[in-house]
């Protein structure tokens, strides 16, 4: 079984933030899965389809690591089954790259998963562009996606969930330069 976790923030308040773009992938899986919400323990709400465990961290951002380890070490799940779907200010927006291991690359998300699991795991990394200053960063992380830039995100849905069905395949066949 695979566990496939979306980073994002809890609430209505960040939905469509770029920060959130892991949970926004998370439920279009979810509902292309016709996916059962098995738990909202483990510190994150789990979804369960034939395949694969879907997970949305409710911890915020910074302590992702928690939930997923939880979940992890109940259903005994090795990092190779892991891919973890995260926004990445250094790609353009609606970019889209594969990889296994590496640094966190500042993404304070990864550095709580990476701190308590380790850094090998898949990583499935999602454009959103960055701010011309780098003093900007926070308050562009968590601000919404204009209506252009979602439609633009949105296209990669389908090529990610192609991608979860093998990921080791996934960086020649599914890796994108933005849009």
């Amino acid at each position: 079984m695979k566990l496939i976790v979306g980073l994002g923030n809890p609430g209505k308040k960040y939905e469509k933030n770029r920060h959130n773009v892991g949970f926004m992938v998370i439920d279009y899986l979810i509902d292309n899965y016709n996916s059962s919400k098995i738990s909202s323990k483990f510190k994150g709400e789990l979804f369960k389809s034939n395949d694969f465990l879907f997970l949305k961290p409710t911890t915020f951002m910074n302590l992702s690591g928690e939930s997923i380890k939880l979940v992890k070490d109940f259903y005994k799940i090795d990092n190779e089954d892991i891919i973890v779907i995260h926004d990445d200010l250094d790609l353009k927006l609606g970019a889209l790259k594969f990889k296994r291991g590496g640094s966190s690359g500042g993404h304070n998300g990864l550095k709580s998963i990476d701190s308590l699991i380790g850094n090998d795991y898949y990583r499935i990394r999602v454009g959103i562009g960055r701010p011309e200053r780098k003093e900007e960063v926070i308050n562009y992380v968590l601000s919404d996606f204009s209506d252009e830039e979602l439609e633009c995100i949105k296209k990669l849905f389908p090529l990610i969930e192609e991608a979860i069905k093998d990921i080791k395949k996934a960086p020649n066949l599914y890796t994108r330069k933005g849009c």
